[in-house]
């Protein structure tokens, strides 16, 4: 049995994005336009990149950012992205396996909703804001074991741009 205060944690509650080109959507339209987005150049390579980056707002209260980025590899993309707060923030080491569990459950809703849509032509990344440098340098092996532990590519500092550099912009 679930744990009703587990809900506050659960990525399905992030309904509402943002996107700079495309404003406020909900997920079944952030799948909508990423579709229609490769529909326009069926011929390209694309990647899907997720990724989170948080920032501790208030004492033991974070603000998670979550980014899906669409990127047409050579030619550019769009992205989107939504906000969650989370109280009991109590270490970064919490932070960061939050970001990362953000990011994992939304990489498999959007695996999912893309296999209903027999949309399987591109590579999912979840990007992970650790790197070898500073205090999470600690937390690479977990943090990467658990994304590839559940299929998916996972990209650290300084390649993990989804969360560095698109998920920061907004928090």
């Amino acid at each position: 049995m679930k744990d009703p205060k587990a809900k506050n944690h659960d990525i399905a509650i992030l309904t509402n994005f943002h996107s700079p080109t495309y404003g406020e959507m909900d997920f079944n339209e952030v799948v909508s336009r990423v579709i229609k987005y490769i529909s326009e150049d069926k011929n390209n390579h694309y990647k899907i990149i997720i990724g989170t980056d948080s920032e501790l707002t208030n004492h033991h209260v974070a603000d998670f950012v979550t980014a899906v980025v669409l990127h047409r590899v050579g030619f550019g993309g769009i992205y989107f992205w939504g906000r969650l707060s989370h109280n009991s923030i109590h270490s970064l080491r919490q932070r960061m396996w939050e970001e990362a569990s953000y990011s994992l459950q939304l990489a498999q809703r959007v695996i999912e909703e893309f296999r209903k849509k027999s949309l399987l032509r591109f590579n999912l990344e979840i990007h992970v804001d650790i790197g070898e440098n500073g205090d999470t340098r600690e937390m690479i092996n977990e943090i990467v074991g658990m994304i590839r532990g559940n299929g998916f590519e996972v990209k650290t500092k300084p390649n993990a741009f989804g969360a560095s550099n698109v998920a920061d912009r907004h928090t």
